[in-house]
Parts: structure tokens; C-alpha cells; sequence
């Protein structure tokens, strides 16, 4: 007896499918009944991945069982209903029940061809929802709702004109390859953005606040006018907040009007809002069970009676009394703001819920999303710790400390409730790693150096060990060095930091105005080596102890050279301190560091004091101070402090401060405008600089955010102005340099200034940096530096 027709794979509705099959199944039953037997045997054809055990366990009968009409109808359901069979086909003869099915063929592979807007793993996240993927029987229901899937999923990014088709590849086993051929088309633009209803505030106004925007000069780079829906959910956010932060407790905007153009390619945004008006404060109070820190939490109150509601200052209050809950140990407090409005008056009275909930410990930490870095790399930064109560302010700091690791783009602290418990919890730290390997690249250009070459490799978090390894190279066309050093952050389990270093280092007086000369006829050659040890003394200070052995050796010619032009600085070295000098450095200091980034800060400060003290053929001391700090004008703009002095001496006063070791300034990293190194004292016969044993530099730097960018902070131009100068101390003379070389420089030790403005961006090669600057008020005979730029990129 055929209970179920042949239908083959096609590409009918699903409705059509089920109308068919009952059709199919009840209309051949009413003229072909037959009567109920006993099961002699089940014999099931057709299969090719599916086992026969997965057949028989849809059959309500068994062998030795009564087989009926209504089973037979029920086990062709049922099979049709698991999505593995195009055909279904059962007979009867001499009591044994015949099930031939034809299966429908795995989906071994999903390829996208033509694809650029997302990667291979996003899109089958979102097919397998509808449950279409690989491994899964191919549906040709689920293929058409797999492909409007993805074009749902191209809209969302903008991509009105994406056009989606397939590929069907049978392959041996019954299996198939399925190959989505994509034409994704341009993103739609935003052609124009329009505010209805807003009488308080300007379109303009409100359009500042969105991430989206139209075409603008920088647009390009940014695709901030491209439009997108998450864009659009996030800019309607936006706009919400804004007035949420500015009182307007009755605002409302309607759900944005997206008008696409006939040809798909421009979008018109159009929004309305009802304002209403803004509500001033008329009493604030907390409700709840306050644990008895009913004082405590008022005082964490941000806003006061008689301001207007700012949201975001109630949330912020919301966010202290949570914390200061789960620095006690409530991990789940739960605070919540409920604002009760008086229109007449248009005042509105704030309170704040409180439910602290049960106190919690935390029984587990878990690491995660470390592929390359060790479990205790992460877990030593760590100020939570298991089987304790949880801390709030413990982790806070923890996971600051694991961010300033610098080894990971993202770092999540999460807290999981205890299966079973009420009063546990398991932290969950995950991470994602960055590429922590460094090629620094460097070119610089002035008239003293004329291009100056820098190289390095450096390698953090080498083998997952939470070290650092690196190797910095220099070259110009007066100096160069080589330096090779290895950093040990815990070298104790105290946290006790080791840094060893191998330097050499090759310097020649800085000179251009004498020609025709053999530049290696005079050099000074620099050996180094040494370890420095950091001691951490709170969360945000440390102190440096270390010791170094360092050998210089300068050679020059002798007087009797024809021609030979040597500044005399160096001569009065030699004749004090020899051509050979061994010295050890014995240095101390002490860095505090608040800034909430150290690549783009925007809020804190970081502070340094140093010492070194050299011992051997050299005598002399150095101290050393600076500081920077980050001032936050807005959401927008960062204005940035710097200010460093240095002071050196000589033990012995019979004998100068070692020229060797003197300091200098002017050009990158000191006083941009002017040449690299020309500012402080010259020589006399030479006209080389020659720096000097005293250095004050100081900065200040407002960094803006780029036009077009929306605050981005990876790209930001900045004006700046400079002042700094660099004199001698003790008996040493401040010359004015040569009249028949360099000429004579008016007051060289004096101060200097400049101005000018930069450009920094986190470019896909790495950091890139380009400034120009201009001096202010130079003297006669000062050196110019104009442009300067340095990029790096990561490996």
C-alpha cells in the first residue's frame, strides 16, 4: 500500500508543502484502507547518512506490533517533519511494512563569494538562527530563508542594493556545497539629516551629537555618511540622552523616517521630537534598605536641589552607590532612579531605590580568551581574590591593571552567579589578545642631522610570559646607537620589576660648518650595561634602583693634522679625564602614573623624580623631575601639561662637568622650531654644540579632534607651543660659538620658544605623527627646524 506520492525537491512554499503532503496522505487512505496486522518485519531503503535506528524510532510499532492506518499515517508525518527526507514511501506485503525515503543531501560547506562587508563566521552565526548551516540537511525552504537572511543582514549595514543568489554543488555521499554568490553594491549615503519640532534647540546642535552624518571633506575616511541601522538605533540614542541630560524629562522622538532615493544610493533621515521643558531638582532622597549608611550614600549624591536633572549625573550617582555596595561585598545591589515630574511647576522630585541584596563572596576566578599569555600573567594583576567577599574597588583596579599590561584590545570582568547559591559568585576575566610585537620606523629631517634613520624591534609579552624583549636601532648622520633590553615586570612574586639593558651608542659633535673634513676623525664611543629593579609601592607609584657600568672612549687626532678642525671641548675632556673612562652609574627614582591611557590620554597625570650618580674616572651627579598632566575640556578636547628639568655637577671642582654627558634640546621632544640639538652653549673653535649640564623644558599641547572624525580619537590634530632652554653649571662657560665657523649666536643659553600645530594618527601602519613649527622671538644665529614626522607599525 503507497501512502505518500513522490515529491521531489523543489522550491514550493512551505504552505504548499504541507497542503500537498495531508493531500497526499489522507486522499490515498480514504479509497485505499486496509485492515491492521501484526508486524512481521520493518524494512527501511534509501538511506545513505541516516542510521535505520533513527527511522525506527519515528514508528509507533514495532515487530510483533498491530500496524494501522492511523500509524501509517502518523510515521510519514513524523519522518516529513525531521527535515532529513524529499520522499517518504511506505508499503505493505505479507505483514511487512516497506519504508523507502529519499534523503535530502547534507550541507557540507558554505562559501561567500564577492563578500566584503562581514567575515565568514558572522554571517553563519546569523544563518544557523534559522537553522541553516553545515552538517544540516539541505531545506530549500531554509535556503531561500537563509538567503533573505543575508539580505537582511546587508540593509542592516546599508546596503539597499545587495542582490543575493546560490550555487549548488552536488558532491560523492549524498552531500552538497552551497556557494552564495554576494553583489553587495555601494553603502547608501546620508543625504541630508532634518529635525521636526525642536524649537529649543538647533538641527545643527542636535546633529553634532550623532556618530552619523552627511558627506563632509573627511567622510571619506571615517564612512561616517554611510548609513547603517545600528547607526541610526545609536543616534536616536544619542539625541534621547541629550535632552535626558539636560531636563527634559517629557522629550519623546517618534521612530525615524528613512527615505531611500529610486536608485538606492542616498538616504534622508528625518526625525521628530517634542521637546516639552527642561525640570529643575526640588528634592532628592534614597528609599530602600541603606544597610544604615544612610549619610554615606546621600553624600554620593553628584546632583543637588535646585539644578536642573542632568540623567547622566544620576546615573553616575547610581554608579557610586553601586560601587561603594560592592566595595562591602554586594556584588548584585540593585539602584534604580525614578524621577516623579510636576509639570505645573516643572519641577521634579528624585529618589533612589536601593536593594543591596544578599552579600556576596566570590568562589572562583576564570581566565579567558588568553591563546598566547599565561594564565598568572593575568591572574598576578589580579587584586580580587578567590574565597573572599567581593570587592567592587578590588576589581575596578584589577582590571586597570590588566589593561595597562598593554597586551590586549579588550578586557571584560563579569560576574557569574553560582548555580544553587545565593550568596556566591564566580568572576569571569576575558581578554583579547593584540599583536604585542613592535617595528618602529623613524625619519627625521633638519639641517644639522639632514635625515636621521630610526629602526626597532621589540617584542612584549614574549612567549606569553608577560616580559618584554627589544631592540632599538638609530642612525644619522652625527649619532647612533643600538640597544638591546629585556623587562621583567614581576621578577619577584611581590611584583617586583628587572629591567637589563646592553646599549652601544657612537656620537660625533655636532657640527655643519665645517667641510672638506674626514668625518671619522673624532668620535666618542659609548659601552654600556646594566639592571635596574622596580619596587611598587602603592597601586599607581614605583621605585627605581639600579646600577650600570658604562665605558667611553673618544678618539681624536693629533693638533699637528693639517686642516683638522676639533672642538675644543672635547680637547679640555681629554686633557681632564683621559681618552678611556669607566664609570658606574648608580641611579634612583620614583614615577607616579594616573593616566587612564598611555598611548591617547585624556584625564591624569604621571610624574618622575631621578638620580644618577657616576663613580670612577667620571665624577658627577645628575637629578632629574618631570611631569605631565592631561586636563579634559569637554568630550572633545584634551589639553596636555609637560614639564622637565635637569641638573647636573661635577664632584670635583677643579674639573668640569663631563661634556660627554651633557644635555640637549631643541627639535623632536624639546623645543620643536629649532635644530635638533643646537640649543645651549656652542664651541668656540668649532662652533659645535655642545648643550650643557642644565635643561628646562616645558609644553603645552591642546589636542583637538579632526574634522569629519566625530571625536575620534585614533585620528586628531593638536597646536602646541614650546619653551626651553639648556645652560652650564658650576665653573663651565656658556660660549657663544666661532666667527669664522657657525658664527656667533646671540645669548645661546637664554631661553627659546616656538608654536606651530600637528597631526597625530593611529594609522593602520602604526602611529604616525607630523608637526611644523615656527620660533618665537629667535635670536641671531639660531638654527630653524621646520618639519618632522615618525611613524611605527605592528607585527
Amino acid at each position: 500500500m503507497r501512502l505518500r506520492p513522490n515529491f521531489t525537491h523543489n522550491q514550493k512554499s512551505l504552505a504548499l508543502k504541507l497542503s500537498a503532503l495531508s493531500f497526499a496522505v489522507l486522499l490515498p487512505l480514504k479509497g485505499m484502507a486496509f485492515s491492521p496486522f501484526v508486524v512481521q518485519d520493518i524494512r527501511v531503503t534509501g538511506l545513505q547518512s541516516a542510521e535505520p535506528g533513527m527511522v525506527f524510532s519515528y514508528l509507533p510499532v514495532g515487530v510483533g506490533g498491530t500496524f494501522t492506518e492511523a500509524q501509517a499515517t502518523d510515521t510519514v508525518q513524523r519522518l516529513y517533519a525531521t527535515g532529513l527526507f524529499d520522499d517518504v514511501n511506505i508499503t505493505t506485503h505479507n505483514r511487512i511494512v516497506n519504508i523507502q525515503v529519499v534523503e535530502r543531501p547534507i550541507i557540507t560547506s558554505v562559501i561567500y563569494e564577492g563578500m566584503n562587508a562581514f567575515n565568514d563566521k558572522q554571517l553563519n552565526s546569523s544563518l544557523l538562527e534559522v537553522g541553516f548551516g553545515e552538517g544540516r540537511p539541505l531545506d530549500p525552504a531554509l535556503l531561500d530563508r537563509a538567503k533573505d537572511e543575508i539580505r537582511s543582514q546587508y540593509i542592516l549595514k546599508g546596503h539597499y542594493g545587495a542582490s543575493i543568489d546560490h550555487i549548488l554543488t552536488p558532491l560523492p555521499g549524498n552531500r552538497v556545497g552551497i556557494s552564495f554568490q554576494v553583489q553587495e553594491g555601494s553603502r547608501a549615503r546620508i543625504r541630508d539629516i532634518n529635525f521636526v519640532g525642536n524649537d529649543t534647540f538647533s538641527s545643527s546642535t542636535l546633529r553634532k551629537e550623532m556618530v552619523q552624518t552627511t558627506p563632509g571633506y573627511m567622510t571619506w575616511f571615517t564612512g561616517s555618511h554611510r548609513f547603517t541601522r545600528e547607526g541610526l538605533e545609536r543616534d536616536t540614542q544619542n539625541i534621547r540622552d541629550f535632552y535626558l541630560n539636560r531636563g527634559y524629562l517629557d522629550f519623546h522622538i517618534s521612530q525615524p523616517q528613512v527615505s531611500l532615493s529610486t536608485d538606492r544610493k542616498d538616504i534622508s533621515l528625518n526625525f521628530t521630537v517634542d521637546e516639552g521643558k527642561p525640570y529643575t531638582i526640588r528634592k532628592q532622597q534614597l528609599a530602600g534598605d541603606l544597610l544604615g549608611l544612610n549619610e554615606e550614600l546621600r553624600q554620593l549624591i553628584v546632583q543637588r536641589e535646585g539644578q536642573v536633572f542632568d540623567n547622566s549625573r544620576a546615573q553616575e550617582t547610581v554608579r557610586r552607590i553601586q560601587l561603594r555596595l560592592g566595595e562591602l561585598g554586594y556584588a548584585l545591589a540593585d539602584v534604580n532612579v525614578h524621577p516623579i515630574t510636576d509639570p505645573e511647576t516643572q519641577q521634579v522630585d528624585v529618589t533612589y531605590f536601593v536593594s543591596p541584596g544578599k552579600r556576596i563572596y566570590v568562589r572562583r576566578i576564570n581566565i579567558g580568551g588568553n591563546v598566547r599569555t599565561r594564565d598568572q600573567v593575568i591572574r598576578r594583576e589580579m587584586r580580587q581574590q578567590e574565597s573572599a567577599w567581593y570587592d567592587e574597588a578590588r576589581l575596578s583596579t584589577s582590571r586597570d591593571r590588566i589593561d595597562r599590561l598593554g597586551y590586549f584590545n579588550t578586557v571584560d570582568i563579569t560576574q557569574v552567579p553560582v548555580a544553587g547559591t545565593d550568596d556566591q559568585v564566580d568572576i569571569n576575566v576575558d581578554v583579547k589578545e593584540k599583536p604585542t610585537g613592535l617595528i618602529n620606523l623613524g625619519v627625521g629631517y633638519g639641517s644639522t642631522d639632514k635625515l636621521s634613520f630610526m629602526a626597532g624591534v621589540s617584542q612584549d609579552n614574549i612567549f606569553g610570559s608577560g616580559t618584554d624583549l627589544s631592540l632599538q636601532i638609530n642612525t644619522g648622520r652625527y649619532n647612533r646607537a643600538a640597544i638591546l633590553s629585556h623587562t621583567d615586570p614581576y621578577f619577584t612574586r611581590s611584583g617586583i620589576s628587572r629591567t637589563t639593558s646592553l646599549y652601544f651608542r657612537e656620537n660625533r659633535p655636532y657640527s655643519d660648518y665645517v667641510y672638506d673634513q674626514d668625518e671619522r676623525t673624532y668620535r666618542i664611543r659609548t659601552y654600556g650595561f646594566g639592571m635596574n629593579f622596580g619596587v611598587p609601592i602603592s597601586e599607581n607609584d614605583r621605585i627605581f634602583l639600579g646600577a650600570t657600568f658604562e665605558q667611553n672612549r673618544i678618539t681624536l687626532p693629533d693638533r699637528s693634522i693639517n686642516n683638522i678642525v676639533i672642538p675644543e671641548a672635547y680637547r679640555e675632556f681629554v686633557k681632564h679625564y683621559g681618552e678611556k673612562s669607566n664609570v658606574f652609574l648608580l641611579n634612583a627614582g620614583w614615577t607616579k602614573d594616573t593616566r587612564d591611557s598611555a598611548l591617547a590620554p585624556t584625564r591624569g597625570y604621571r610624574t618622575s623624580l631621578d638620580a644618577v650618580v657616576g663613580v670612577g674616572d667620571l665624577n658627577y651627579w645628575i637629578t632629574s623631575a618631570s611631569g605631565q598632566y592631561y586636563l579634559p575640556l569637554g568630550k572633545s578636547f584634551t589639553l596636555a601639561f609637560n614639564a622637565a628639568v635637569d641638573y647636573g655637577r661635577s664632584f670635583n671642582k677643579n674639573k668640569p662637568f663631563p661634556v660627554i654627558k651633557n644635555m640637549y634640546a631643541g627639535g623632536i621632544g624639546s623645543v620643536r622650531g629649532y635644530e635638533g640639538a643646537s640649543l645651549g652653549s656652542r664651541d668656540p673653535v668649532s662652533g659645535d654644540y655642545l648643550g650643557g649640564s642644565s635643561r628646562v623644558l616645558a609644553n603645552v599641547q591642546l589636542y583637538l579632534p579632526f574634522p569629519g572624525t566625530n571625536q575620534d580619537r585614533t585620528l586628531r590634530w593638536f597646536v602646541f607651543a614650546d619653551a626651553g632652554k639648556v645652560t652650564t653649571t658650576g665653573s663651565t662657560t656658556c660660549y657663544t660659538g666661532s666667527s669664522r665657523y657657525g658664527g656667533v649666536v646671540e645669548d645661546p643659553c637664554g631661553w627659546r620658544y616656538s608654536a606651530g600645530v600637528g597631526l597625530s594618527w593611529q594609522s593602520p601602519l602604526g602611529p604616525l605623527e607630523l608637526s611644523y613649527a615656527k620660533p618665537i622671538k629667535s635670536k641671531q644665529g639660531d638654527e630653524k627646524q621646520q618639519f618632522q614626522f615618525q611613524i611605527g607599525t605592528s607585527f
